[in-house]
């Protein structure tokens, strides 16, 4: 009966298993292949050992591509995370109207990239952007958000907000889990809203923000769409693309520009690397601040 019953789990799960094999892991494999080869896609790729790997430890434009992935990672994911987390915690005491701000809140996400980059464009125009436009009706003078080096990554931070609304959706789901005895116990204690929050709602909700601290950093990690749109379009000559040269849209550039598909190749094994890394000392450094009902796992 059992083999029965495993025969018909893997029947079920088998057109899963070969697209994983055909579309992730063999692209995967392939790749680190190709990352010790010399491949522009035209001619065959030729092995050249760790060459690849030599030449980006010594590419200045890696280093400035992880640098400017990193500073934007480091101020956009923190910045998510208290939106999304303020914006769930309004949408917590909604009553009649919680499914329609629900619903008012997610369907950004569902922009397409590369709109939001042309609509960065629009908002963020140092002349004539709506942004600046609105700092100018309280006597304030916008930065140039698109041309001034020191205010592209802010401008990026700021638009990477629109799209908030399905972590707003999971920490609200979080936020209906707390039991509300604790709030009871709390209020009786005489624990105001601030204290409540913080002794109370952020604890019981940890392991929901540290699931969003981990995804919302690997996906800044891997930051492409919209920033491509905006500073490396077709037609933009803006001074200020070195700053907002992130190391996905290099990665990019070295793969299907230049057709250094084996740099490009050892580039994406480094990103993976990098991750992997960020990732694990996240995991290290932050689990003894997520609580869990059953005990820490």
């Amino acid at each position: 009966m059992r083999f029965i019953e495993t025969r018909a789990a893997l029947l079920f799960i088998c057109p899963w298993i070969i697209g994983f094999l055909i579309f992730t892991a063999w692209p995967v494999i392939n790749s680190a292949y190709l990352s010790l080869t010399d491949y522009d896609v035209i001619n065959d790729p030729s092995f050249i050992g760790f060459d690849n790997y030599v030449t980006l430890f010594e590419d200045p434009k890696v280093g400035l591509a992880l640098r400017n992935t990193f500073l934007f990672t480091v101020m956009s994911v923190p910045t998510q995370l208290v939106v999304s987390l303020g914006l769930a915690l309004l949408l917590n005491t909604a009553t009649r109207a919680s499914g329609f701000f629900r619903t008012a809140f997610f369907l950004p996400k569902m922009t397409p990239p590369v709109a939001i980059g042309i609509l960065l464009l629009m908002l963020f125009n140092g002349q004539n952007g709506l942004i600046n436009s609105f700092l100018g009706v309280f006597g304030i003078d916008g930065p140039a958000w698109t041309t001034d080096p020191v205010w592209v990554k802010p401008g990026l931070v700021l638009m990477s907000l629109w799209t908030v609304g399905a972590s707003v959706v999971i920490i609200l789901a979080a936020l209906r889990g707390v039991p509300q005895e604790l709030y009871d116990s709390a209020l009786v204690d005489g624990a105001g809203w601030w204290k409540r929050t913080l002794r109370i709602t952020v604890p019981m909700i940890s392991p929901t923000l540290f699931f969003l601290f981990i995804v919302d950093s690997i996906n800044a990690l891997q930051s492409f769409t919209e920033a491509y749109t905006a500073f490396f379009g077709a037609g933009n000559t803006t001074y200020s693309n070195d700053a907002a040269l992130f190391y996905a849209i290099y990665l990019f550039q070295q793969a299907f520009e230049f057709l250094h598909m084996g740099y490009a190749s050892a580039l994406a094994w480094l990103l993976f690397i990098v991750i992997m890394v960020i990732t694990g000392v996240q995991f290290l450094v932050t689990r003894r601040f997520v609580h869990y009902e059953g005990g820490n796992p």
